[in-house]
């Protein structure tokens, strides 16, 4: 039984969701009619003042110029700051501005719609230059905020492309590190007797660092002075019986080698 609650909880659910989007789909198609339609209107509103204003004029004329600069700047404002809202959040007070100054000229385009059922000619005349500095001051608005918004979205979408060209230029520099001179290893002043010079191994110093290496006599001390240098030992004559080599010699030779004695000549 539970089993059977169940498959019509999920059946009624499945119904529900058909509807709910088919009434979705509904209205979507029923906006998309209706722009359609509004859209169809106004092109064969502007064709007929249009050809009004060509064949008509004088007064009828001067109204059907006046509703169509009107329709044509409300137009371009509001399809301006509709394109411009969603990328700046900034424009809300703006399109505020610009619903209660459409509302101005939704009365003033009814107000010129009617005129122009009017057969008498003279009262049209009449109330042309009302009507005109009112249509100018609506469309000067309107034109004003329309300009604002362009200006600010071409100034946003400048700074924008600066900042990128920046950050393009940081990113290639970082890309292009190996082209930086790298720094000289610094050159040691003196190497120890085991380590390698820059030329290599076994390398010997320049005749000027050895004369830099070498010290220089200085001026001697008391103790110093007194004594003379002594004299290399003279090597032996000829004939001479060799005798104990100097201690020097024996510093180096091994103890197990002993020196050979002259052989007894008797």
């Amino acid at each position: 039984m539970e089993a059977i609650w169940i498959l019509l909880l999920l059946f009624v659910l499945i119904m529900l969701l058909g509807v709910y989007a088919a009434v979705r789909t509904v209205r979507a198609a029923k906006r998309g009619i209706d722009r359609t339609v509004h859209q169809a209107r106004r092109t064969v509103e502007e064709t007929r003042l249009r050809a009004r204003q060509l064949a008509q004029p004088g007064a009828a004329g001067d109204l059907a110029q006046l509703r169509l600069s009107l329709r044509g700047s409300m137009r371009a404002t509001e399809q301006a700051l509709q394109a411009a809202a969603p990328q700046d959040r900034s424009l809300s007070e703006s399109l505020g501005l610009f619903q209660r100054l459409s509302a101005h000229g939704q009365d003033l385009d009814a107000e010129l719609k009617r005129l122009e059922q009017e057969p008498d000619k003279a009262r049209i005349a009449a109330l042309l230059p009302e009507l005109r500095q009112r249509t100018q001051r609506i469309t000067h608005s309107a034109d004003s905020l329309r300009w604002a918004v362009q200006e600010r979205t071409q100034r946003l979408a400048h700074d924008d492309l600066d900042s990128l060209g920046r950050e393009i230029e940081l990113e290639t520099g970082a890309l292009r590190h190996w082209t930086a001179a790298e720094p000289e290893a610094p050159r040691t002043e003196a190497a120890g007797p085991g380590a390698p010079g820059p030329a290599g191994a076994g390398a010997r110093p320049a005749p000027e660092a050895e004369a830099r290496l070498t010290p220089e006599p200085g001026p001697r001390t008391g103790s110093e002075a007194g004594r003379e240098p002594e004299s290399p030992p003279s090597p032996p004559a000829l004939g001479a019986t060799p005798t104990e080599p100097p201690t020097w010699q024996n510093s180096w030779q091994k103890p197990w080698q002993e020196p050979t004695r002259p052989e007894n000549p008797a």
